[in-house]
């Protein structure tokens, strides 16, 4: 067993011990979206290694179903909170969450140039699972909210996944690192969710309206882009002329994808709420 595989091994052991710990707090919510989160890439990661054909149109819908999930989402569960709590601040807040979400996304490229233990894909997916679990934890820690909100919040893990691990079999390298980013977001959620936040109405704008902004800024990160040199155009094994063709039916695909995740989201507000 390598250095980046013992990682990714010792993380789903650190999760499980947490996991006891977050049984003691009935912290069932929590429970059930880490560990929907590790799943949904645990299991993809195997199909994704295993791919050698185009599966460009599913990588499509995955990306466009979890993305328009999440941005339907934070708008309707999470934004108002903040907005309650202070309008100003949680605006505020808002902003701020889109571009930290930014400045991280762009400073995670450093990575590339790092020496690390485990691959720069590894790394990167970590570095924003943790990042997102630590949001998770304080905002189920602090106020009472379904675990649909969660669900959809993840619902990119699986694609995200996918598409990793078809990138690591591609290179010929072992796809078990991607257990570190599947379990990192329930070990930081569940470490966080123990941050009691300060009942000012101020403070809690600025808190949650950050975290809406960070997660709308992954939603939006993971809209599906049908464009030359992106993700989706690297699985088509044509030439760019005829690609062009292939990636403006795709555009297609991502526009209802997204829509079509947003209207579960509302569907699911309707039937449950």
């Amino acid at each position: 067993m390598n250095r980046s595989t013992a990682i990714g091994v010792g993380s789903v052991v650190v999760l499980v011990a947490l996991s006891g710990y977050a049984v003691t707090t009935q912290a069932w919510k929590l429970l059930i979206v880490s560990w929907a989160a590790f799943g949904s890439m645990a299991l993809a990661a195997p199909l994704g290694a295993r791919a050698r054909t185009e599966h460009a149109e599913g990588l499509v819908w995955g990306y466009g179903l979890a993305s328009g999930a999440m941005v339907t989402s934070a708008a309707v569960f999470l934004v108002p909170q903040a907005i309650n709590h202070h309008p100003k601040f949680g605006g505020f807040g808002i902003a701020f969450g889109i571009l930290a979400g930014f400045t991280s996304h762009t400073i995670g490229h450093r990575f590339a140039h790092m020496d690390l233990p485990v691959d720069r894909t590894v790394t990167e997916l970590s570095a924003h699972a943790l990042s997102a679990g630590a949001i998770i934890g304080i905002v189920y820690g602090n106020i009472n909210v379904g675990v649909g909100l969660g669900l959809a919040i993840v619902s990119h893990k699986g694609p995200a996944g996918y598409a990793a691990a078809r990138r690591l079999s591609s290179r010929n390298q072992p796809v078990a690192p991607l257990l570190l980013p599947a379990a990192g977001l329930g070990i930081a959620a569940i470490i966080s969710s123990a941050v009691s936040l300060p009942a000012t109405g101020a403070f809690r704008g600025i808190v949650f309206g950050f975290a809406s902004g960070v997660f709308l800024h992954v939603a939006m990160d993971f809209l599906p882009r049908c464009e030359i040199g992106s993700e989706i155009h690297d699985l088509l094994s044509v030439e760019d002329e005829h690609a062009h063709a292939i990636l403006d039916r795709l555009r297609l695909h991502a526009a209802g994808s997204t829509i079509v995740g947003g209207g579960v989201v509302f569907g699911a507000w309707l039937l449950l709420g």
